[in-house]
C-alpha cells in the first residue's frame, strides 16, 4: 500500500484532506493512504511515505521539503490553491498517483 503524507503549517488542513484522501482511495479501490502532518514535524511524519503533498500556502517552504522529500527518495508536490476545495482530494489522488508512476529522479515533477 503506498501513503501520501499531506503536509501544512499546523497540521489542521492536512488532517482534514488527508481523511477524504482516504475516504476517496477506497471508493475508488486504490491500494493507498494518506496520513497528515505540519511542516514542522516533517520528520517524524514523513516515515513510510512515498509522496508528500504540500499545502499550497506552503509555497516558499517547498523547496526545502522537496529536498527532504528527494534525500529520503520520495516524491514530492506542491498542491494547487483550491487543495483543501470540494475536488481537493479528487485532485490530490490524482496527483499522488501521477507522482507514483513517474520515475523518481531528482527535482520531481510540481503541480
Amino acid at each position: 500500500m503506498d501513503m501520501i503524507l499531506v503536509v501544512c503549517g499546523a497540521g489542521a488542513s492536512s488532517t482534514f484532506l488527508a481523511s477524504r484522501i482516504r475516504a476517496l482511495a477506497t471508493m475508488r479501490h486504490l491500494d493507498l493512504t494518506a496520513s497528515a502532518g505540519s511542516s514542522i514535524d516533517i520528520d517524524a511524519s514523513i516515515v513510510g511515505a512515498q509522496v508528500l503533498l504540500v499545502g499550497p500556502h506552503l509555497a516558499a517552504e517547498f523547496p526545502q521539503l522537496e529536498a527532504t522529500a528527494t534525500a529520503l527518495h520520495m516524491r514530492a508536490a506542491l498542491l494547487p490553491e483550491d487543495a483543501f476545495g470540494p475536488n481537493g482530494a479528487d485532485n490530490a489522488i490524482d496527483l499522488a498517483l501521477k507522482l507514483l508512476a513517474s520515475p523518481l529522479t531528482e527535482g520531481t515533477p510540481h503541480a
